[in-house]
């Protein structure tokens, strides 16, 4: 196919739900670990239209949702300081901290902006020396190069006003977490940003050990159902694999540049993902001769991480064991207009995705 619109076609979707159920006869958890998907799914209702035997569950697939509340709480320590300047994306300012959020700093005053790369950071670090900046780095594999880029780029301008303070963390080791923590899960729809960048083997260890099927998928409706199919069919055949369903931006090496890029400058290391707590070699850390970047290392930010505020099921929902709608906070205390969870604020949490598709 070569058309967007071909990938959402009435045909297409008909023939590929046909061949699902006519395939399908165990009951089957499918997880998807992106958020990206988890709109996509329920913006085009594939739930709905999918056989009995098959649900439909949603994992930690969005880097907003499980960034820590301490790495908020220290993203507002340092903004108090009227010498610092936070840059951060736009989808983390409205995320909730145990006391505050970023957007509700900026309101008292806070030198907080919003930045669409990685360089703008740096180049606002360049063009404010006599001010501090702190590029907030979070993210999957997806986000990580950039970051990598920027401290690059900063050591070669010699600057020494700028700093990240990151939790970029790798999505596998939270997929077989998930499955060592109790999560019952037969195959996951793999995340396909992540994939273009880290290719498909980093799931070969995840089937290796846990014999779980991935079907890395692509964003339209015809692209998610033939993953599912993938799936369905290796469940039904007791034949654990990696497929890659989204062959037109996704390889088994990935983006070898951009891998380079992060080895460089990241090393691996355990952390806290909010709701499903510390995993082991789950993130990433500067490694020691880029200290000097490292806004740990350089500011005091003792801060730990706080339990989630009561009533708030995030945890769950991000482990696939809850849906937001048995949430007794969904829809009344906890809105997008004013979030209880991180699940709720961001544009690819399940939360957000269920109170905007009402599905």
């Amino acid at each position: 196919m070569k058309y967007i619109d071909e990938y959402r076609d009435k045909s297409l979707v008909a023939g590929l739900i046909a061949e699902i159920k006519k395939c399908s006869k165990k009951p089957v958890r499918i997880m998807e670990v992106c958020g990206g998907h988890t709109m996509a799914i329920r913006k085009s209702g594939i739930h709905k239209i999918l056989p009995d035997n098959i649900s439909l569950v949603s994992g930690p697939g969005c880097p907003v949702c499980v960034t820590g509340r301490s790495f908020l709480d220290k993203a507002v320590l340092l903004s108090g300081n009227p010498r610092n300047i936070i840059a951060t994306y736009g989808d983390l300012i409205r995320v909730p901290g145990s006391v505050s959020s970023l957007e509700k700093e900026r309101a008292k005053g806070a030198d907080i902006r919003i930045v669409y790369s990685t360089l703008d950071a740096v180049n606002i670090a360049e063009q404010n020396p006599e001010k501090t900046v702190i590029f907030l780095g979070i993210g999957f594999e997806t986000t990580t190069p950039p970051t990598a880029v920027a401290v690059l780029e900063a050591q070669k301008r010699k600057l020494n006003n700028f700093f990240i303070l990151q939790s970029h963390k790798t999505m596998p080791p939270a997929m077989g977490a998930l499955i060592t923590g109790g999560s019952k899960i037969d195959g996951y729809i793999g995340p396909g940003h992540v994939s273009t960048v880290a290719g498909s083997k980093i799931y070969e260890p995840l089937l290796n050990k846990f014999q779980v099927s991935v079907a890395i998928s692509g964003f339209e409706p015809v692209d998610i159902l033939q993953s599912i199919l993938l799936l369905v069919r290796r469940i039904e055949n007791n034949s654990p694999g990696i497929d890659i369903q989204y062959s037109r931006a996704v390889s088994r090496e990935g983006n070898l540049k951009a891998q380079k890029f992060v080895a460089s400058v990241f090393s691996p290391c355990d952390d806290v993902w909010r709701g499903l707590g510390k995993i082991n070699h789950s993130g990433l850390k500067l490694k020691p001769e880029f200290a000097e970047f490292d806004a740990e290392e350089n500011f005091e930010l003792k801060i730990f991480e706080k339990p989630e505020p009561k009533g708030c099921i995030c945890g769950d929902i991000l482990k696939g064991m809850a849906n937001p709608v048995q949430c007794k906070l969904f829809g009344e205390t906890c809105t997008p207009e004013n979030p209880v969870g991180a699940c709720m604020v961001s544009s690819e949490g399940t939360c957000a995705a269920y109170f905007k598709y009402n599905n």
